[in-house]
Formats: C-alpha cells, sequence, structure tokens
C-alpha cells in the first residue's frame, strides 16, 4: 500500500511540475514584446484549465476507450464534440481573462498582442504532444505486454513438451523391461549356461534406463550398445532360429540424439516378426553422418501376419514429433513376407549431453 501511495505521490508532483512549465511555455509564447510580465501570467492562467481538461479527456478518455479499442467512430464523433466544447471554453477563458486583467478596458492590453486563433492552436499543441506521447507509452506497454505472454507461453509449452516426453518415456520403460524379463525367463526355464551373461548384458540395459535415457540426448555410440545388448539377449532366446544382420556406418564421433529413439522399431521387429523356414531374419541398417542418420530395419513376417502398430511404435511417433518436428521422415510398410521401417533424421544440432 506504501509503495502505491509513494507512486500516486510521484505522478501527482509529476503533473504539477509539467503543468507548470506549461504555463511558463504559455507565458512567453502569448507575449510580444519579450517581457514576460504579470498580466500575461495571469492570461495564461486563465487558460490553464481548459487546456488541463482537454488534455485529460484526450489521454484518459477517448485514447483509451475508443482509439485503442478501435472505436473509431465513437472516437470520431466524441472527438468532435471535445473540440467544440474546448474551442468554446478557450474563448471564454480569453474573454474572462481580458475582462479580469482590464476591468473591461480591453484596449489597456498592449501585452497580450495574439489572436485567438493562435492561442487555440497553442492549446491544441499542447493537447496533441501530450497525446502522442501517451498513444506512444500504451504502444511500449502493449508490446512488452505481448512479449510477455509469448514467453509464457512458450515457457507453458516447453513444460508441457517435457511432462509429455517423461510420460512417454513412462511408458517405454515398462514396456521395454516386460520383452526383456520374458527374454530371461526363457533362459532360466532351459538352464541356460548364457544366463550369467544376459544378466550382464540386463544390467547394463537397466544402468541405460536409469541413468541415460532421462538425459535429452545421448551419444550414437551409446545407443548402438544398448541395441546390440537387446540383440545379443534375444540371440540367446532364439538360438539357432534367428539371423541378425546389424550393420553400421558412422562417419562422426560427436553425433547425439534422443535416448532409446530405435530400439522400438528393434523390440517390434522381435515381437511382430515370425520364422520363415524356422528362422526369424531381421536386417538392420545405420548410416549416419554429421547432418542425418538414416536407420533402416526390415523383420521376416508370415502372409497373414498384418501389420499392427504397438505402444512402442506409437509412443516413438510421438516422441519424433516433439523431438524432431520437421526434421523427420518415417516410412512404415510392408509386403507379403517381410516388415520394413526406414526412418530418416536431420540432426541440426549437436548437443553435449553424455
Amino acid at each position: 500500500m506504501n509503495n502505491v501511495l509513494i507512486f500516486r505521490i510521484k505522478q501527482v508532483l509529476l503533473h504539477i511540475i509539467f503543468w507548470i512549465l506549461v504555463l511558463l511555455l504559455f507565458a512567453s509564447v502569448f507575449d510580444v514584446d519579450n517581457s514576460i510580465d504579470s498580466k500575461v501570467i495571469y492570461f495564461s492562467m486563465f487558460l490553464m484549465p481548459v487546456t488541463i481538461a482537454t488534455t485529460y479527456v484526450s489521454i484518459y478518455k477517448l485514447i483509451p476507450d475508443y482509439l485503442i479499442t478501435k472505436r473509431y467512430l465513437h472516437f470520431c464523433i466524441y472527438s468532435l464534440y471535445t473540440v467544440i466544447i474546448s474551442v468554446f471554453g478557450i474563448c471564454l477563458s480569453i474573454f474572462f481573462a481580458l475582462a479580469y486583467l482590464t476591468n473591461f478596458k480591453f484596449e489597456k492590453m498592449n501585452a497580450i498582442g495574439k489572436s485567438a486563433l493562435f492561442i487555440i492552436t497553442s492549446i491544441y499543441l499542447i493537447v496533441i504532444v501530450v497525446s502522442a506521447f501517451k498513444l506512444l507509452k500504451f504502444n511500449l506497454k502493449q508490446s512488452q505486454t505481448t512479449k510477455n505472454l509469448e514467453t509464457k507461453i512458450l515457457e507453458t509449452q516447453l513444460k508441457l513438451k517435457e511432462q509429455e516426453l517423461k510420460y512417454l518415456k513412462m511408458q517405454i520403460h515398462p514396456h521395454f523391461l516386460f520383452n526383456t524379463l520374458n527374454t530371461m525367463y526363457g533362459s532360466a526355464l532351459k538352464k541356460s549356461d548364457d544366463t550369467p551373461e544376459m544378466i550382464l548384458k540386463l544390467s547394463n540395459l537397466l544402468d541405460y534406463l536409469l541413468y541415460q535415457v532421462d538425459k535429452p540426448f545421448v551419444s550414437l555410440e551409446k545407443e548402438i550398445h544398448h541395441i546390440e545388448d537387446y540383440i545379443t539377449l534375444e540371440k540367446t532366446r532364439f538360438s539357432d532360429t534367428l539371423n541378425v544382420s546389424f550393420s553400421k556406418d558412422i562417419q562422426s564421433k560427436t553425433i547425439h540424439i534422443a535416448p532409446m529413439l530405435f530400439i522400438p522399431f528393434v523390440e517390434n521387429s522381435f515381437k511382430h516378426g515370425t520364422l520363415k523356414d524356422g528362422v526369424l531374419t531381421i536386417n538392420i541398417n545405420l548410416v549416419a553422418t554429421a547432418e542425418t542418420i538414416d536407420f533402416k530395419i526390415s523383420n521376416s513376417k508370415s502372409n497373414t501376419n498384418n501389420y499392427n502398430e504397438g505402444i512402442g511404435l506409437q509412443n516413438i511417433k510421438k516422441r519424433l514429433e516433439l523431438l524432431y518436428p520437421n526434421r523427420y521422415n518415417l516410412n512404415i510398410n510392408q509386403d507379403n513376407s517381410r516388415f520394413y521401417v526406414d526412418l530418416k533424421l536431420n540432426i541440426n544440432s549437436k548437443p553435449t549431453n553424455d
């Protein structure tokens, strides 16, 4: 409350100082022999009320209520009313000023030699200048308000984007773990000698999930290593019924991508792929440059196995739209014997998170 009161007092003082300066300006302008005397001061004081009233009507009523709100017809009409009434008020002020200073003996007013038109023009010049500054101040304030609003909108959109990404990752984690634990369970039932190695691989994958996947970006090398660990687990489960080829051409070691971007496609190939001639065939090809990544994967299928998107692929599409808007191209199709996925990424930046 004290701050508001201090602000109001400062405003009042500034207005008083401004109108005192205007009074002195009028006195100097209306004088004819460059010698400001008391009569010129008194004459100018008679003009101050109508000047102040006209100015405040303009800046506190006409501009904010009609011009700013784009009610142009009302603005023109009420401005015309204001001009008519103020001109009448100026004429009355001039008349009463002359009457007061000369006791109705107008020939004694030699110090006041300006015409009524000049006086009216001078007053309206003050009104126009003050109104222009008021309009400029409003535009600056409106621009700042718009900028602040845009900033808040961007911050809100960023928070929503982060929350949606976290939600999608929360869906990916149990989906991935469910598939991996199924692999471990199958190996345990067979009492395979590879179970300890599988546990180590699973430990590496869990470490990746817990400490790497929450980062916005990870190195492509780590993502590839994660995929290779997953493939190793699946090879143990499928044994001799699996034929996987994973070819890589990485032309830069500084490439970073969003974590777990490719693994849903790999999971999907193992989950929905079918054995042909007793073998599940999966081909993976990854070519990466400093600017683009081309990831392709295909798996064998039966003629009756129609393509159906699971949770993983639905999530990855949403993540791609959030993380790489207008910078990716995803094609998923099939023929009678295979599923095909082709993902092309345009990576314009190289994050340093690792």
